[in-house]
């Protein structure tokens, strides 16, 4: 009996030596800029998604190596891309973080405060100064990141914490960046800049009339099968609705310079 006991009590320590090992809070193993750099690639070389094998050929990277999923788990934990079947795409955050008309900074904020152990860390320091490293990891295992992985999610924290501007450059203070925020046209106003450039919902220029907004949209994407009689047939298109909708500046000069009938009455 006393040994099945004994037996108990070392079956529950070695399961507790092993809870101390696995964190239990969500923290990421790369920081938030290299998953910055993770979206961009896909965005300047696919838009908006793309296969996990292309990412990682573009990235120079083994789609399988702890390197390249260690990146791509973090563009994941910060929101940023989302994944299904071997593909990966940008999320609207994704998007917005890499958007130079001022989009940014508001995003780097909200993908910061994604991951579980940095909104923790923030509720527990904002608007004070950071304790010294050592400090940081005790506290971080307090919330439940493993001791073993204490140094890299504090590494992690602070770089992420700084790219996102959370360490405010005069007084060295934790605190969210104030951000400026984007002035929003009235519904009104958006509407009637809508019927201004034509009806057209963003991806066609502004002020094209419909039939070229619609012709624009037949067209195949780039690098797809486009055989010649249907490209031959989209150019007949497109030539009789130009005709239509364009004049033809040099056929009316003449017209209006040609010379008159003398039977014609004044």
């Amino acid at each position: 009996m006393a040994d099945n006991d004994n037996g108990a009590i070392a079956s529950t320590q070695t399961a507790e030596e092993k809870k101390r090992f696995r964190s239990e809070i969500e923290f990421p193993y790369a920081d938030l800029e290299s998953a910055v750099d993770v979206a961009k690639t896909i965005n300047v070389k696919a838009g908006s998604s793309c296969e996990v094998e292309e990412l990682a050929a573009w990235m120079g990277q083994s789609a399988t190596g702890g390197t390249f999923r260690t990146r791509l788990g973090a563009a994941k934990m910060f929101g940023l891309i989302e994944g299904a079947q071997g593909r990966v795409s940008l999320t609207p955050l994704g998007h917005d973080v890499l958007d130079s008309a001022g989009a940014a900074p508001a995003a780097r904020v909200t993908a910061f405060l994604n991951v579980q152990l940095f909104s923790a860390m923030y509720e527990q320091f904002k608007a004070r100064t950071l304790p010294p490293p050592p400090a940081i990891e005790r506290q971080v295992v307090e919330l439940g990141v493993s001791p073993k992985q204490k140094d890299r999610a504090r590494q992690t924290f602070m770089k992420s914490a700084q790219y996102a501007g959370f360490i405010d450059a005069s007084t060295g203070r934790f605190v969210k960046p104030g951000i400026v925020q984007r002035e929003e046209a009235p519904p009104e106003r958006r509407e009637e800049e809508r019927r201004r450039d034509g009806g057209n919902d963003g991806n066609e220029p502004p002020g094209l009339h419909p039939f070229v907004q619609g012709l624009l949209k037949e067209l195949p994407k780039a690098g797809s099968i486009w055989p010649e009689d249907q490209r031959q047939l989209w150019l007949d298109t497109a030539s009789s609705i130009f005709k239509m909708i364009y004049k033809e500046p040099e056929r009316e000069r003449k017209g209006m310079f040609a010379k008159k009938n003398p039977d014609e009455a004044e």
